[in-house]
């Protein structure tokens, strides 16, 4: 099952672990890098995001901070648990701290995904139904282990802390991607742009020092309309916020077509329900385009994000996250 981090570790420790040597060397020593680099490319294993149909636009690197940002109920939280997952099913292990939900209720969305089905439909609600959701519990819980931790903290929190946090996770635990959801409840005054501006600059830091990826969750500035799409100029508080991150997803959501389904409506409904705006990707090397627009569907029984209309609910285990077909032997046919 999922592990839990607690206040008892003292996180502020590894904040006051700090290197202050000036890393000055001439540009000769890194040419055997670029070498290795190049030579190396094709034996690389890289991460991705979920929907296959992005893997030439966009890899997660170590040593990377990616804000997601969007309007507050355009689902943040919901893509980062979806990634999050992915992440986990490409091998990668994977902290969340959500200080605006409990971890049982992080658990519970992922659980869903993970399943491919809403526990709490008609059908599960008899005895029956309830043992085969428990059942695909215990494999989500076994399949978490050693993949997934979830800090336990709700609420506002401190900046030293969390940051703090991210270092052991790092360090101690060997996680590669830290969640963080989200910025306003780890600096908060929302005028504090210099609280801001420190904290996403030590968030880089600590990735480029420890080598590996902290996502940021943040809010976008309220809109005129809330159908209107974002643009990297709506992100909410300091300027670093956009400035120093190497990579920039906007959420939207389609308000305008759940509007007209509710009412019976024809408009919209061939448009995608969610979609992600890529305004950064800062050390793209690809031929493709380093900074996509990502239409995405939403699977309602699992909850999941979908890259097409008619796709099937994503199996997790494997990537990419295609449910392997039933392998056929001999014996079995006998």
């Amino acid at each position: 099952m999922a592990e839990f981090l607690t206040d008892d570790i003292d996180f502020e420790a590894y904040m006051r672990d700090t290197d202050a040597q000036a890393r000055v060397r001439p540009a000769a020593d890194y040419v055997q890098t670029l070498k290795d680099r190049l030579r190396g490319r094709k034996k690389q294993r890289f991460v991705y995001l979920p929907w296959e149909k992005t893997q030439a636009n966009f890899d997660f690197r170590c040593g990377e901070v990616t804000v997601w940002a969007g309007q507050n109920g355009h689902g943040k939280s919901h893509v980062a648990r979806v990634v999050a997952l992915s992440l986990m099913g490409q091998g990668e292990r994977v902290c969340i701290a959500n200080f605006e939900a409990k971890p049982a209720v992080t658990l519970q969305a992922m659980a869903r995904m993970f399943v491919g089905k809403n526990p709490f439909s008609p059908e599960y609600q008899a005895d029956s139904g309830i043992a085969a959701i428990e059942g695909l519990y215990d494999d989500f819980g076994a399949w978490t282990n050693g993949r997934l931790w979830l800090y336990d903290q709700f609420g506002t929190t401190h900046a030293a802390r969390v940051l703090g946090m991210v270092k052991y996770c790092g360090a101690e635990l060997g996680i590669k991607h830290v969640f963080v959801d989200n910025l306003a409840k780890c600096v908060r005054d929302e005028d504090d742009y210099n609280g801001q501006k420190a904290f996403v600059d030590e968030c880089t830091a600590i990735a480029r020092d420890l080598d590996i990826h902290i996502h940021i969750v943040h809010h976008l500035k309220k809109p005129s309309r809330e159908t209107d799409k974002p643009d990297k100029g709506d992100v909410k508080g300091s300027g670093a916020i956009v400035d120093q991150p190497d990579n920039l997803f906007l959420v939207w959501r389609n308000k305008a077509k759940e509007d007209a389904r509710k009412a019976n409506k024809v408009e919209h409904q061939e448009e995608p329900d969610q979609v992600l705006y890529c305004k950064k990707n800062r050390n793209h090397e690809g031929m493709a385009d380093g900074e996509p627009t990502i239409a995405l569907w939403l699977h309602r029984e699992s909850g999941q994000f979908l890259g097409s209309a008619h796709a099937g609910p994503m199996y997790f285990k494997v990537y990419p996250h295609r449910e392997p077909a039933p392998v056929f032997r001999e014996w079995e046919a006998a």
